[in-house]
């Protein structure tokens, strides 16, 4: 199945590290970041589960659950777990999809037909409270993902839901933004009094105030 931005993200219930857990339910009214791993016990992913752990309160910043997903058994996931702990000094502290059936993989897309047909490829979804899928990013098994992109981009959605507006390349949280060419000036003005900086008609550079 190939999913797109702005589609309704698939409903499912899968066993996980805590329990029976059906996901529209479990994501209440938050965003959510869904990402799987090929498999237990990799290498890369043992990082990567940490890192999640560890930004917590980054999640919790900007209400997003994270939840992850290998296609072994929970018990697999919990015998990993202690592992991750271990080496990487941070207790996992969210929930891992058992999806040993691979409904969760395949309704989502995550196993690549050209990689091996018993791992998933590292796949991240970032949701909306409304259910919607606003990004899709799908890496090689073999390269580990940077998660302070992925706030980046969760706080450019975030950003541009609550004003007319767009990130230009390489934005940071408190840095200008664009205005979306749909908004007229004299719109803009109502919008945002505190003036701009015009480069081109298209393109009117703007800073917000501190929310």
């Amino acid at each position: 199945m190939s999913l797109q931005l702005g589609q309704i993200a698939p409903d499912f219930e899968q066993d996980s590290t805590e329990g029976r857990l059906r996901f529209h339910e479990w994501l209440g009214d938050s965003w959510g970041i869904l990402f799987s791993h090929p498999k237990d016990y990799t290498p890369v992913c043992t990082t990567e589960l940490a890192e999640v752990a560890r930004l917590k309160p980054e999640w919790d910043k900007r209400r997003v659950k994270p939840i992850g997903l290998s296609v072994d058994p929970a018990s697999s996931h919990k015998g990993w777990e202690k592992d991750i702990e271990e080496t990487q000094g941070q207790a996992v502290n969210f929930p891992m999809l058992a999806d040993a059936d691979r409904k969760v993989s395949d309704l989502y897309g995550m196993v690549h037909p050209a990689a091996d047909p018993l791992v998933t490829v590292r796949s991240v979804f970032v949701i909306d409270p409304a259910r919607k899928i606003r990004l899709i990013l799908i890496y090689p098994p073999s390269t580990g993902r940077n998660f302070q992109e992925i706030l980046r981009a969760i706080d450019s959605l975030q950003l541009t839901d609550r004003h007319k507006v767009a990130t230009p390349v390489n934005w940071k949280q408190g840095e200008p933004v664009i205005i979306v060419p749909s908004l007229s000036d004299e719109d803009a003005k109502q919008r945002f009094p505190q003036g701009w900086k015009t480069l081109k008609p298209y393109l009117r550079i703007v800073e917000l105030p501190k929310e």
